[in-house]
């Protein structure tokens, strides 16, 4: 037996938060009431490197945690976008640099026992400064330059909180590594 949603009802609906209430039985038959899910919106990020071989990083606060904090850039894909296409519209909103070349280095979900949303990971290489920052209403962003070597260090001294994106950088390394 598969396992099957009995209902589902919505607690809240918003762009960047949907919860509800699910029941669903499990595969081996015992009725799992209630269950609750987030919904969010897929997301991409990119260790971003630039033609000066330099790590982009982009600090900014974070109220659920209250702190300002070194991540990747990266966001939501919008309605219609592919995650390359995502994460190439993020990094030149966000930095303001273009890159010519995305390795899709997979995806992973943050919490699959609470989230429903997957992040699309990337390492993008090639960067340069074609624009201003373009940033959304709530967006208070700064750019950081780091060497690569630099940001290794910060991964390993654990030094970015951000979960998805200290996994892409893991792996974006572990690519890197084999070139």
């Amino acid at each position: 037996m598969e396992p099957k949603t009995l209902s589902q009802e919505y607690i809240n609906k918003h762009t960047y938060f949907t919860a509800r209430k699910d029941s669903y039985v499990t595969a081996a038959g015992k009725i799992v009431d209630p269950y609750y899910v987030v919904e969010l919106p897929v997301s991409v990020c990119a260790v971003a490197i630039t033609e000066k071989n330099e790590i982009v990083l982009v600090e900014q606060y974070r109220h659920p945690i209250q702190e300002s904090i070194l991540e990747l850039p990266g966001g939501f894909i919008d309605a219609g976008e592919t995650p390359p296409t995502a994460i190439a519209r993020e990094l030149l909103e966000e930095t303001g640099y273009s890159f010519n070349n995305f390795i899709a280095l997979g995806k992973t979900a943050a919490n699959p026992g609470v989230l429903s949303n997957y992040t699309y990971m990337f390492l993008a290489t090639g960067g340069k400064k074609v624009a201003d920052q373009a940033l959304d209403p709530n967006e208070e962003i700064s750019i950081h330059f780091k060497p690569v070597e630099e940001v290794r260090q910060l991964l390993k001294q654990n030094k970015i909180p951000q979960a998805m994106h200290a996994l892409c950088m893991f792996y974006a390394f572990e690519y890197l590594d084999k070139q």
